[in-house]
This record gives C-alpha cells, sequence and structure tokens, in this order.
C-alpha cells in the first residue's frame, strides 16, 4: 500500500522584488512555501548574500575579521570592488557607520558623495544602511536617494519615526525601503500598513525583523521571524507578504564570542575560526527561519553558507 506524505496548502505567497538593475539585478522573495519546502510549494529564488563594506575604517573588529579587508579598510571604493571582484560578492551592503552623531558624524552631503562613488564602481546591487538614528537617517538616506537617481538602492532602516519622509523619497527615485520593527510582528505589520498607506508598492519593500546572533537571543528573533512567513503563507496576511533581510554580521562580530583572544582563555579555542563558524551558524539558523537576504561579513563564512543555501535547495 503506497504512503501518503501530507503536503500543508499555502493560500499566500511572498512578493518578489527586484534587488538593483541592469545584467546583474536580483530577484529575491516570490516564496509559497516555507524556506526550503520545495516539496509543498514554490521556491523560485534562493536566499542571497550581502557583502558589507564599511564607510570609514573600523576600530574594533577582531583580527580574524580585518584579514581579508586589511588593504582597503581606509577606502569604501576599493573596499566594494574588492569583494566583488575578489570574493564573488553577488551584492554590497554599505554601512554607513560615519554617519552616526556619537562617532564621527559625517554631514549628509559627503556620505551621499561617497555613495555614489560607490555606486558607480560597483554593478552588483547595493544596500545603504544608516545608524538606526532616526533623525540623522532622514538626513543622509533622503540625501543619498536623490544623489543615486541612476540606481535602485535598497535604503534602511526605516522606522515608524522617519518612514514618511524616507519613504517620499525612495518613492519619487523608485529605491527600495526597508522597513525596520524591533523583533515584534506587530509593529512589522503596522509599519508595512504605514508604508502602504503612504503610497509606497508591494515591489519596494523589504522587511528587517531585526535579528541577532548565537547566544544574544536569536531564538526569539527566530520565533518572529517563523510567525511571520506563518502569517504570510497560511494565514494570507497580505501586510506581511515581503521578503525578510537580515543584518547579522554586525551582530555576530562584536559579540564576545567573537572577539576574544584565545591566548587571553584558551576554553575558547581558535580565535580565527570561532567568528567565522558562529557567523556562518547563525546565518545558516536565519535562512532556516525565512531569510531572503543575509548581510555577512567574512568570505569563509559566506562560502560555508553558500554550500549550505545549495545543500538545501
Amino acid at each position: 500500500m503506497p504512503i501518503e506524505i501530507p503536503h500543508l496548502n499555502y493560500n499566500g505567497r511572498i512578493h518578489q522584488i527586484q534587488m538593483g538593475d541592469g545584467a546583474k539585478s536580483i530577484e529575491v522573495g516570490g516564496e509559497s512555501c516555507y524556506p526550503f519546502y520545495k516539496f509543498e510549494g514554490n521556491m523560485p529564488n534562493t536566499p542571497r548574500i550581502a557583502m558589507e563594506v564599511y564607510d570609514e575604517a573600523p576600530d574594533d573588529w577582531p583580527e580574524a575579521a580585518i584579514a581579508p579587508f586589511a588593504d582597503v579598510l581606509g577606502d569604501p571604493v576599493a573596499w566594494a570592488k574588492k569583494c566583488v571582484e575578489s570574493y564573488g560578492a553577488e551584492m554590497i551592503c554599505l554601512q554607513l557607520q560615519s554617519t552616526d552623531p556619537n562617532g564621527t558624524n559625517r554631514s549628509a552631503e559627503e556620505t551621499a558623495q561617497l555613495v555614489k562613488k560607490v555606486a558607480a564602481a560597483i554593478d552588483v546591487p547595493l544596500v545603504i544602511w544608516g545608524t538606526a538614528n532616526p533623525e540623522k537617517d532622514t538626513e543622509v538616506l533622503r540625501a543619498v536617494a536623490e544623489a543615486v537617481q541612476d540606481r535602485r538602492l535598497a535604503l534602511g532602516p526605516v522606522e515608524e519615526g522617519n518612514y514618511k519622509k524616507i519613504g517620499a523619497t525612495a518613492m519619487a527615485y523608485n529605491h527600495i525601503v526597508i522597513a525596520s520593527s524591533p523583533i515584534d510582528i506587530n509593529l512589522a505589520k503596522q509599519l508595512n500598513i504605514l508604508m502602504s498607506n503612504l503610497g509606497i508598492k508591494e515591489s519596494n519593500i523589504i522587511m528587517d525583523p531585526t535579528v541577532s546572533s548565537i547566544g544574544y537571543g536569536i531564538e526569539y528573533a527566530y520565533s518572529v521571524m517563523e510567525r511571520i512567513r506563518m502569517a504570510a503563507l497560511t494565514q494570507q496576511d497580505e501586510k506581511l507578504q515581503f521578503p525578510l533581510i537580515c543584518n547579522i554580521a554586525r551582530e555576530t562580530w562584536k559579540s564576545k564570542e567573537a572577539k576574544a583572544v584565545e591566548a587571553d582563555d584558551p576554553s575558547y579555542g581558535n580565535d580565527g575560526e570561532r567568528g567565522i563558524t558562529l557567523e556562518a551558524m547563525s546565518a545558516t539558523l536565519l535562512l532556516l527561519a525565512g531569510a531572503d537576504i543575509l548581510i555577512m561579513r567574512h568570505p569563509e563564512a559566506i562560502r560555508l553558507t553558500r554550500e549550505m543555501i545549495s545543500e538545501l535547495s
């Protein structure tokens, strides 16, 4: 007697979003099933990885994270080109650390010109990530959106406190907005509703649920992402049917476990491998929760994660 394997029927579908423009644009989303459950539905686009680049040289990275980029840390344009040409990056995320009012506090105008140079130097999709300071991000991301009109950027994080101003500018130049909410499905849905009411197209919204690394609350982030996908696919909640982007690299590499030096505490093991493993494992968990885009740092962690995506696909 043949065995019939039960299948779950999905009524919803994740919106498919085009990242970037031109020959190297990328489609994300489009799923009609849970992550990698291809026996129950369709997953037309595999998850993608954006390599992060910082707009100023970081001063708090462990040696393992610095080594692959040691020759370009002070030059974001060269850094972005190295990620694409040497490490095969299919997408770049430019982290605007220098705009932080509590740090360098670089002006919006200067930042916009820098982003313009980075955008001109690469032909892969470009994500622009602010500092989560609503006032400064509003000023900076609006200037960036206007300065780089010839590229389709993804701008974030866009929060409830600044979505109107950033959203309006993004709409004017057909950029994507990254709707960011603090690990809460209800807040995530509410922000998506507000953006839709503002007039932002469904094809221009990506969700950032906020994530953490292993050991720092990733199970909570996983649960929220899982609930978002359940509501989107099985409950036909149209306000949650958007691709998910996870800024996991900085959460992983700022942790004590990634930074600790083996000589100071041998029980932690090899510090050159530890951060890489932690980043790859954290990324894999988020893939299983429904991540469509992962923002990652170390080339080896990215290689391991790509292998996992290939195996799961």
